[in-house]
């Protein structure tokens, strides 16, 4: 027994048969696109048909291996050499896009086509954009109609969610720029996006993917101004598009124009020197003084780290504007200032749940204080405030907005004094902050 030798264990295992019709024929390139060419061959013109054969073949076809070759075909009718022209040696198809009719009827049918496709195969979505990228960089290789179709059909992709705008990355090619083929296809892919969704929905768009601020680039350096760009789209019949950049410049402007405030308050520059640089930038980048008390109250309520706890975020708040209120009185020298620094005071007691119950106090500092006038409260109280939180607000101003409709000429100071005594006589001081900050 002892001289018998041991037996090495083997590996075993069962071997499943995969049922015919779960197999893909695995053809090289060459014979896959002969096999996808045969097929649009067939279907002719017939989109229907031509969507239902790429339906029915992908349970056969290695879609996954093989979907630039596929979607080469659908757009070019061919596999596509590096630059964009047809590869010579390769079987083509007359029923693509770059052969189709030049119009959005068409181009509308196409994208159905390419919706139906990937989603019916959710593997393809990536491979899709990337072809997309692609033809955008051979644009060069392209004719102008071919162009024409393709920027036309990338639009309404675009507003049908089937693309993301991440692709445009691919128009600020330096030649591509150079050549002026650039905003050129612009001008028809937003066009045709813009038609199918509004500049609202295109600008969310853009935003989501970082393309917002980065529409300049479709021109050469010494072209990136506004200036060019609003006569160019708007030239062009794309105001709204003008629009959107102008805005965003306006936006960018803004943003530096708050880190600036802001440093220079938390460095402690004086309010004088503040004040100076606001009304000089108001003159220099055409700042309205509405636009200017925005820029102002956001900067100053974003140097405090705020409390939590309601009862002294409403004692900070207080400390801070009454602090600051020379900056505020600076730029509400107009009434429609007063009252959209009133707006302001609204959103942002709204979006913080925790000043959601100083919202009252804060305008009856900015009132004391001479920041905003009877007037524009009053304006505010009766058809000019916000939706957000109107029941809240309008029910915590209701007692002095009666004071302020009953005072007589020269007694608001007066009143104001009597309706603070009046609405918290029975409040201790020390369990009111808020109170205590007004009255100093």
């Amino acid at each position: 027994m002892s001289n018998q030798k041991q037996q090495k264990p083997t590996l075993t295992g069962q071997r499943f048969k995969t049922r015919k019709r779960d197999e893909k024929e695995r053809f090289d390139p060459t014979q896959f696109q002969e096999s996808v060419v045969q097929g649009l061959n067939q279907t002719g013109t017939d989109l229907e048909a031509v969507a239902k054969f790429l339906d029915f073949s992908g349970a056969k076809l290695d879609y996954r291996r093989y979907a630039e070759t596929l979607f080469d075909i659908l757009v070019a009718g061919g596999m596509l050499a590096p630059g964009g022209a047809l590869s010579d040696d390769m079987t083509r198809t007359n029923f693509c896009l770059f052969t189709a009719p030049e119009d959005v009827k068409t181009m509308k049918a196409y994208a159905q086509v390419f919706n139906k496709l990937i989603r019916r195969y959710k593997y393809l979505e990536k491979g899709f954009e990337e072809e997309i990228k692609k033809l955008l960089l051979f644009l060069n290789g392209f004719s102008e109609s071919e162009r024409n179709k393709l920027a036309m059909l990338t639009g309404i992709l675009l507003a049908n969610g089937n693309l993301s705008a991440s692709i445009l990355s691919s128009l600020f090619n330096d030649n591509l720029v150079k050549e002026g083929l650039s905003p050129a296809f612009a001008v028809k892919l937003f066009k045709s996006w813009i038609s199918e969704k509004d500049i609202n929905s295109v600008a969310a768009s853009l935003r989501k993917v970082g393309m917002d601020n980065r529409l300049m680039e479709l021109f050469p350096v010494n072209k990136r101004s506004y200036d060019h760009f609003s006569k160019y789209f708007t030239d062009a019949e794309l105001k709204e598009l003008s629009d959107f950049a102008r805005n965003q410049q306006s936006l960018g402007a803004r943003k530096e124009l708050q880190k600036e405030l802001q440093e220079q308050m938390s460095q402690g520059v004086s309010f004088k020197e503040i004040i100076a640089y606001g009304k000089e930038e108001i003159k220099k980048s055409s700042i309205s003084e509405q636009m200017m008390i925005g820029i102002v109250w956001t900067s100053v309520m974003s140097l405090v780290e705020w409390n939590k706890k309601e009862e002294l975020v409403t004692e900070q708040a207080i400390k801070q504007l009454k602090q600051h209120s020379p900056l505020l009185k600076a730029f509400t020298t107009q009434g429609l200032s007063e009252l959209t620094l009133l707006l302001r005071v609204q959103d942002y007691c709204y979006d913080n749940i925790h000043f959601m119950k100083a919202f009252q106090k804060i305008v009856l500092l900015l009132y004391k204080v001479e920041v905003v006038s009877e007037e524009a409260i009053l304006k505010w109280y009766t058809k000019a405030h916000l939706a957000k939180g109107k029941s809240v607000f309008l029910e915590q101003m209701k007692k002095f907005v009666e004071w302020l409709k009953n005072a007589e000429e020269g007694e608001y100071q007066v009143k104001l004094l009597f309706f603070w005594l009046t609405s918290f006589f029975t409040v201790q001081v020390e369990t009111d902050p808020g109170f205590s900050s007004l009255l100093i």
